[in-house]
């Protein structure tokens, strides 16, 4: 691509100056197509770096808890062996869009069906954590609801299998982009038919228990 050479009076023009004007070096083309060209390619590389950061943003939504280590036996007092009280979650940042979320805890190794443990939804987008001993009844101190288990009761329901081999526990978690617009009594159907279309995010944590 050819240089012009373009000749520029110097700032000190006027003021008495005699010397030469600067010479200035300018990028020219003969071809103003390759302007456009070179913008459309910085317009489609910042618009895929964009797509990839909002990507790998949207599907980094870690579950956690202080309980037990994920894939390993859930601690009794968690159990319907035990207390029967619900463990601690905490969770990490979920997609700016987010207005509520969702937590299902079920057991797909249950004899006749999968048993669903716990329902939980419309739980505040700022929400980052659920604390251990989460107590029965529909409300949830600081913002979200409970629905009814298969218990059946509104609230945490624990492990509690018939004797033989451990049953796996999924703990799932879903961001939305709406808040559920639910009446009591609200089963695991009711939360999931609601939330179709709306999930921008999910993770799951699973945990073993038999007896």
């Amino acid at each position: 691509m050819p240089f012009c050479s373009i000749e520029f009076p110097n700032e000190y023009a006027g003021r008495g100056y005699s010397g030469r004007p600067e010479r200035h070096a300018l990028l020219c083309t003969s071809a103003p197509r390759s302007i456009a060209n070179l913008a459309l390619a910085l317009a489609l590389i910042f618009l895929a770096a964009s797509v990839s950061v909002a990507k790998d943003f949207q599907g980094n939504l870690e579950l956690k808890t202080t309980a037990f280590p994920p894939g390993s036996t859930i601690p009794t007092q968690f159990t319907c062996s035990g207390a029967n009280i619900s463990p601690a979650l905490s969770w990490n940042q979920p997609p700016i869009r987010t207005q509520s979320f969702v937590l299902i805890v079920d057991d797909p190794d249950a004899p006749a069906r999968t048993w669903v443990h716990w329902v939980v939804y419309n739980l505040p987008a700022s929400a980052r954590q659920l604390p251990e001993r989460i107590p029965p009844g529909t409300a949830i101190a600081g913002g979200g609801k409970q629905g009814v288990n298969d218990f059946p009761q509104d609230g945490y329901g624990g492990p509690c299998p018939p004797p033989g081999k451990p049953h796996r526990y999924f703990f799932r978690l879903y961001a939305l982009d709406t808040v559920l617009a639910l009446r009591a009594p609200v089963h695991r159907q009711d939360v999931d038919s609601a939330m179709k279309g709306h999930v921008l995010a999910e993770a799951e944590m699973m945990g073993k228990f038999g007896q």
